[in-house]
């Protein structure tokens, strides 16, 4: 009797082996075959949003990315300033408005960084506020009429400056004419020979406006849940090589649940004016010969918003 029990209890337990598993096989593939289902529909919803980008009339879109850090420190030893507290604050907001039509297009885009730091030491007086960090503020609108479907004639006005420090001081106003490259939609190359930069600046700044050549390269891409913006900006003077200056910002922003995600952006920025301004502050002698000219750059992450 035992043995009966015992081999009915085996025979029992081994076909709940074979039921598990073939269970758990066909919930493998029934998934295989959601996951299959899933990507022809996203393969279908791309194809959609290609004919909808293709349509003409006016497209417009944003993303921005806000990043913080808090920290504070009591009795601390191991730092010089054992009582002390930190904050660092960014916001980054990139938009864009564009016309197209059969015959011409009408860009505009837009984007600000900005940036605050705190170190309060509380054994200091006087540093207890933010500081600005990244204060950078662009806007740019280019118009083209078409000699084919990837070349147009086209005018570019772009204009930078800071917004919370020493608004327009300096500020840089670009007006150029040329030709404008459009072999996707994506992606946008402005080629103007002829352009001017203006140059705005107060008091002892060391500013020189002058003719100019112009290179832009615009990328604008989103891919399912990622937004991408890249943004090249090359000035060759004329006049003088010290004049020359190029900009470089890049942003992303990825979908995790609704319009939020994660958010990053960089620049880079190449201005030989802008450092001789700065060294004259602490070196009245310092000419384009004397300064290092360093590459600038800043980056911020954290959480971004799609509008």
């Amino acid at each position: 009797m035992k043995k009966t029990k015992f081999l009915s209890a085996l025979i029992f337990l081994g076909f709940s082996i074979i039921s598990f598993g073939q269970t758990a096989d066909e919930l493998k593939k029934e998934l295989s075959s959601k996951k299959d289902s899933i990507a022809k529909l996203q393969s279908k919803a791309d194809a959609i949003q290609k004919q909808i980008n293709a349509l003409h009339g006016w497209r417009k879109g944003a993303f921005g990315t806000i990043g913080a850090s808090f920290s504070g420190f009591n009795n601390w030893y191991s730092r010089n300033a054992p009582n002390a507290s930190a904050g660092n604050i960014g916001i980054t907001v990139n938009g864009f408005a564009n016309l197209i039509e059969d015959k011409f297009f009408w860009r505009n885009s837009g984007g600000i960084n900005l940036g605050w730091v705190k170190l309060d030491d509380k054994a200091i007086v006087g540093d207890e506020d933010f500081e600005t960090a990244t204060d950078v503020f662009t806007i740019t609108s280019l118009y083209g009429r078409r000699l084919d479907k990837k070349w147009a004639v086209s005018a570019l006005a772009e204009y930078r400056t800071t917004l919370i420090d020493n608004f327009n001081n300096p500020g840089f106003l670009d007006f150029g004419v040329g030709f404008t490259w459009t072999p996707t939609e994506r992606l946008v190359v402005v080629i103007h020979p002829g352009n001017y930069n203006f140059v705005f600046s107060k008091g002892n700044a060391d500013f020189e406006s002058s003719p100019e050549a112009k290179l832009v390269a615009d990328y604008t891409a989103t891919y399912h849940k990622l937004n991408v913006k890249s943004n090249l900006s090359v000035f060759t003077s004329y006049n003088d090589s010290n004049l020359s200056n190029w900009n470089w910002t890049n942003s992303f922003s990825y979908n995790l649940w609704k319009s939020l995600g994660l958010g990053f952006e960089f620049g880079l920025r190449n201005n030989k004016q802008e450092a001789l301004n700065n060294a004259l502050i602490t070196d009245t002698t310092a000419t384009f010969g004397t300064i290092d000219n360093k590459i600038q750059n800043y980056w911020l992450f954290g959480v971004s918003y799609a509008f």
